[in-house]
């Protein structure tokens, strides 16, 4: 495993980090044992960055149930965990959810803790307003918070200001190579690590959307060198590549992606990227970009809706419907509607309620793209066709 040091504090950091978002089973029900096993593999391996979440459902609990059931597995880690601003309105609030997460995690501190989804300068100033620094100041002097940083999903412009609104220890942005100007990006990025804050990267394959098949003209670059068309691996040694990284989170829940994953991050390092790979991302690049429409990196803050309607999903199918052809996205709409299953939640079904929208790290219209999609692949009468069909199939 390669190591990045913290330049605040000296840490050496694993340049993978294990995201803990998307364990097996998520979000329905974890599967413990296969969790268990996904997280000590890593830890064996040299993976020792765990990031986790107050609002990721069980996550917290699971980490918590490990950390018992392996004596001196904790000291072997740095754990990451985050503060849900918001749901907090005063400072008692701040308490209470940090409390939750380290009894959940059953520690008695936080490495690295995170002022979670900061979208704008603004959100920041109303946390200062009821005494998010002064709260910070005190949980840092009883040892409970180690490190404090936050995530960021807002504009570009609102990221400088925050990375100079308080002494951050870290930091934390979306970022891979569809997003060099978008949110943080690349100026904030470099911006960070003028200062001296370590970044945390997340979404390094956009919600698996450059997990993908390549592109054919960026494949052909690779394959006309005889280099590996793997997509995850040119997506995170295209994170690597760059100095300024720390480390790159990625959420694993199977044993050959995190396999995967150890042998790209073993031999990835600073100027790694070779002169094939760079003109195959730019080849990718420009085709990707041409079939996402809709900027859902498939995280999920959306749900559950109100209606059932499976949001991500929908969007997924929409993008794919461009990528992959309009029969494709149908199909994979059907499947998004669930209507496989007996449980028919179309796009239509969306009362414009707006409650997704706000919590969406992506801003995007939620209730107006989903019109968009009923637009495009929501044909006359299927409701109708799906029910009737679904009759026959449980007959």
């Amino acid at each position: 495993m390669q190591f990045r040091t913290n330049p605040k504090n000296g840490d050496q950091l694993s340049a993978l980090g294990f995201g803990c978002m998307r364990f097996p089973g998520m979000p329905a029900r974890i599967d413990f044992e296969a969790t268990e096993k996904l997280i000590l593999t890593a830890v064996e391996q040299g993976v020792n960055y765990l990031d986790t979440a107050y609002i990721y459902t069980g996550s917290e609990a699971a980490l918590g149930d490990i950390f018992t059931r392996n004596p001196g597995l904790r000291e072997k880690v740095k754990l990451a965990t985050k503060l849900p601003i918001l749901k907090c309105s005063s400072m008692a609030d701040f308490d209470t959810y940090l409390n939750r997460s380290l009894e959940r995690l059953k520690v008695d501190s936080v490495d690295y803790y995170l002022i979670h989804n900061l979208t704008s300068f603004k959100s920041w100033e109303h946390l200062v307003e009821i005494g998010v620094e002064e709260w910070i100041a005190k949980q840092q002097e009883a040892g409970r918070i180690i490190n404090i940083g936050f995530s960021f999903h807002g504009p570009e412009g609102d990221f400088e200001p925050l990375l100079d609104a308080y002494a951050w220890d870290f930091c934390q942005i979306q970022y891979n190579y569809l997003n060099e100007h978008y949110q943080a990006g690349t100026a904030g990025l470099k911006a960070a690590a003028a200062r001296g804050i370590p970044v945390i990267v997340m979404e390094p394959l956009l919600g698996g959307k450059l997990a993908a098949p390549l592109p054919e003209k960026a494949q052909a670059v690779l394959t006309e060198e005889e280099t590996s068309t793997d997509p995850v691996r040119l997506a995170l040694r295209w994170l690597w590549d760059k100095p300024e990284v720390t480390v790159v989170l990625s959420g694993m829940n199977a044993l050959s992606q995190l396999e995967e994953n150890i042998a790209t991050a073993n031999d990835a390092n600073p100027g790694c990227l070779t002169e094939t790979e760079i003109r195959a991302v730019d080849a990718a690049r420009a085709a990707v970009a041409e079939s996402y429409k809709i900027p859902c990196t498939g995280c999920g803050y959306c749900m559950p809706c109100p209606r059932k309607v499976d949001i991500p999903g929908c969007f997924n199918a929409y993008n794919a419907s461009f990528a992959h052809g309009w029969f494709q996205g149908v199909q994979q709409y059907v499947t998004a509607s669930g209507a496989l299953s007996g449980k028919l939640h179309l796009a239509s079904d969306c009362t414009q309620c707006g409650a997704c929208a706000k919590r969406c790290p992506q801003h995007i219209d939620i209730p107006k793209e989903l019109g968009t999609v009923k637009r495009r692949l929501q044909i006359p009468g299927l409701a109708t066709i799906l029910k009737v069909g679904l009759r026959f199939i449980v007959r």
